[in-house]
């Protein structure tokens, strides 16, 4: 077949520009060249050179003038020229141009015969004007120029130089200008398009072209006009250059969807500046696509030698040629190789030999299998820092299972998962080659980059009710290894002070299950209690994450406290605090559906806690075991993300008396009741003071309004709040106390920044008018 074979990696890159940006004198001269033509045109604008039949003689050197600037448009960049004058045009230049191109250049136009009765006429009509160069003079039509010509009288062009100068940058754009010249439409019945901040004016058919759409998206990502600066001398010699990068991007784009008979026409559209001088404000670019080619034949390559399934094949013959669908369909194919036991395969870039005679495109995909493999080891580059059998603890295949790239993967993620490393590849090594049916193995070789080991970090907040904290800690990720890490905190604040230190082990006995060892020492004076304590706690868990999202999470714990304790804080009063020995088993089962851990904006969470506990306190041992249900969900509708969340918990089994005051149920602050004091929602003692209770029951309703402000970061969130703490252990649900608010929320790489300003609807005596609420993250 009589074609042109494209490779697709030549054929559908995006990112060729021209070879280099002009220098800035060369941009000047090209400036000041174009300046000094476009101040011939008597009219404030010149649109793309498209209107009608050539004038009269006396007109015609200036629009040889303005053609020839329009069409140089059209040439590719003339300083990526080499000096050099094509055969054809060296035929046409007179001898005596070359012997002596100065009087040549002054001697009026010669008159062709044919065409001296049609001057002759012309110039009795109008009077003789003086000019050097005798604009009286006419020239013969040239070829698909259709100008019309001003009413008012032109004033002879200026001219660049008595004698050409051949390192001039526009007089080598014009004079390969002359050789390319194309007809340029008339505008009638297209469709146009202005991108590039106004630049670029894209001229579509008007029948209508599906790929419209798709190729200016691409347009304005790789447009060399876009961003280019004000009008000035610098900048309109730009316009020339970058059109002319720009002019050959549509036609790549239109080769990458299979238009390969598409043609570009630039021209230049004129606008007055400020100063009353025209100059090139942006270019037009007539787009006419073609037909598009199909696909003629299919071949694959070894691939059918596998197992792969031919009749789900993506590249079917007839479909229109398309880069990007060739292109993917051969990333699929080497994706299906490698999830099914083929490591070494390679599938290169699809190659395409085009036939323009049928316009249509054979695709050759040349795939190479290379056998079958399966697992074998692991081998680490650092097996003190991460042993090779930590890593298979880690890794989701064990040895002998068909080797797979998505397991591959999965293990090089649940590495950067950890944050020891900061880099990490790896590349399968054969260590045993196929022999028939029986498949090869191949070793992972695991290189890595070791990232930072030590961590310092900060956190600040503040509401009404706990007042303001500040907390600082000191993290070592790997000083037990692997993954075994010591953190050091600290908390200073108006209400708490605590000091604490934790050991973890990650990946402990398995993957994204975490060892947890934690002491530490705290003391609270809230409204609601003041507590004195020293408590271990240690557990073992399955935890989700950013990189890997998991449905199922649960903990099992044991939990082991002394603390002195007493209800509530009047002033001055600092005695009167029993002393509490509590133990508890904390167990918790969790389930998420939703899109996004930090800020979902759809699907559902729910969550489940027991803990049985007892307190021992007066002597007396009291067993009891508390309850929490957890649940929210999240929907979007257009700019507004709807939140809603459900609480209910209970503690049944003993008197309330016999519970520590801070293992008590307690409702109102931030993450509660907006409005509300911390913990300050519930029965009271004697005293007035918040007493706690054994029955639970929130609710909650936010309305986040993504605003567009600030780079469409900032929301705007209306809240409702409501619920109470009872003493029953069922609760009544007949005293509901509501708060509600506005928010904002500035969204990070890390989460939320959240400002929550509250205000209780029905308060009782005592609690405060509004709530300040400042933390990191959504309220739920």
């Amino acid at each position: 077949m009589d074609g042109t074979v494209l490779p697709m990696t030549n054929r559908t890159s995006l990112s060729a520009m021209p070879p280099r940006m002009p220098e800035r004198a060369e941009l000047a001269s090209v400036g000041a060249a174009v300046r000094a033509a476009a101040k011939s045109c008597p009219c404030p604008t010149a649109p793309a050179l498209a209107r009608g039949p050539a004038a009269a003689a006396s007109k015609a050197f200036v629009s040889t003038s303005l053609i020839g600037l329009g069409l140089a448009l059209l040439a590719p960049p003339a300083w990526a020229q080499r000096r050099q004058t094509d055969a054809e045009l060296q035929a046409l230049i007179p001898d005596a141009a070359v012997a002596k191109p100065e009087e040549w250049a002054k001697a009026p136009p010669p008159v062709p015969a044919q065409e001296a009765s049609e001057a002759k006429a012309e110039e009795a009509a109008k009077p003789v004007e003086e000019a050097p160069l005798r604009p009286d003079s006419p020239l013969p039509d040239i070829a698909g120029l259709d100008v019309p010509w001003p009413e008012d009288k032109a004033e002879p062009p200026i001219l660049l130089s008595d004698t050409p100068d051949d390192s001039d940058p526009l007089v080598q754009v014009l004079a390969q200008a002359s050789a390319s010249s194309a007809a340029i439409p008339d505008g009638k019945g297209m469709l146009e398009s202005v991108l590039a901040s106004g630049r670029a004016h894209l001229v579509w058919p008007a029948a209508g072209f599906e790929l419209r759409g798709p190729i200016e998206e691409k347009f304005k990502l790789y447009s060399a006009l876009q961003g280019t600066g004000p009008r000035d001398v610098e900048a309109m010699s730009q316009i020339v250059v970058r059109g002319t990068s720009d002019r050959k991007l549509l036609v790549q784009l239109l080769r990458l969807y299979g238009f390969y008979d598409g043609e570009v026409t630039q021209s230049p559209i004129f606008n007055a500046g400020s100063d009353g001088e025209a100059g090139i404000g942006a270019v037009r670019f007539d787009i006419a696509p073609g037909a598009r080619y199909k696909i003629a034949s299919v071949t694959t390559g070894h691939l059918a030698a596998t197992a792969y399934p031919m009749a789900d094949l993506p590249i079917k013959t007839g479909a229109p040629m398309d880069g990007e669908a060739l292109d993917k369909a051969a990333g699929d194919i080497g994706k299906w190789l490698g999830n099914n036991g083929y490591p070494f395969a390679k599938v290169p870039a699809p190659a395409l030999t085009i036939d323009h005679a049928n316009d249509s495109g054979d695709v050759d995909i040349a795939v190479e299998p290379a056998g079958t493999y399966v697992f074998g080891g692991i081998s680490s580059v650092n097996p003190r820092f991460l042993s090779a059998r930590h890593l298979a603890d880690i890794a989701r295949f064990r040895a002998g299972q068909p080797y797979k790239y998505d397991d591959v993967e999965d293990l090089r993620r649940a590495m950067l998962a950890t944050s020891l490393v900061s880099g990490v590849t790896v590349t399968p090594r054969e260590t045993r080659a196929p022999q028939g049916d029986t498949p090869g193995e191949v070793t992972l070789d695991v290189a890595f980059n070791k990232a930072p080991l030590h961590t310092i970090a900060g956190e600040l907040g503040y509401d009404t009710g706990e007042g303001a904290r500040i907390g600082t800690s000191w993290e070592h990720r790997n000083l037990l290894p692997p993954e075994g890490s010591l953190k050091l905190r600290g908390i200073l604040g108006t209400n708490e002070q605590l000091l604490g230190a934790t050991v973890r082990n990650a990946n402990f006995h398995g993957r994204d299950r975490q060892l947890t060892f934690d002491l530490y020492a705290n003391n609270a004076t809230l409204t609601s209690y003041a507590a004195r304590k020293v408590a271990f706690a240690t557990s073992y868990e399955r935890l989700t994450n950013l990189l890997f999202q998991k449905p199922w999470t649960w903990s099992v714990g044991l939990e082991a406290q002394a603390s002195e304790e007493r209800e509530g804080v009047p002033s001055g009063v600092t005695k009167g605090r029993i002393l509490y020995l509590t133990a508890a088993l904390p167990m918790r089962a969790a389930f998420d559906r939703t899109n996004s851990l930090l800020d979902p904006v759809s699907g559902y969470r729910w969550a489940i806690r027991i803990s049985p506990e007892t307190s021992r306190a007066r002597v007396q041992f009291s067993p009891y075991v508390k309850v929490q249900l957890d649940a929210s969900t999240y929907r979007q509708t257009g700019p507004v993300v709807w939140a809603g969340r459900l609480r209910l918990a209970t503690l049944a089994g003993t008197d309330i008396n016999d519970v520590a005051p801070s293992r008590r149920l307690y409702a109102g602050g931030g993450a509660s009741i907006r409005g509300y004091g911390y913990n300050l929602v519930g029965p009271r003692n004697e005293l007035g003071e918040p007493k706690g209770g054994r029955s639970l029951y929130e609710a909650s309703l936010e309305a986040r309004i993504n605003t567009g402000l600030m780079g469409k970061k900032l929301q705007l969130v209306p809240f409702l709040d409501g619920g109470n703490v009872e003493a029953g252990i069922v609760p009544i649900m007949r005293d509901w106390r509501f708060g509600a608010g506005l928010g904002l929320r500035y969204q990070t790489d890390f989460g939320p920044i959240r400002l929550d300003l509250g205000t209780p609807l029905n308060p009782r005596a005592g609690d405060s008018r509004i709530g300040v609420y400042v933390a990191l993250g959504q309220a739920f």
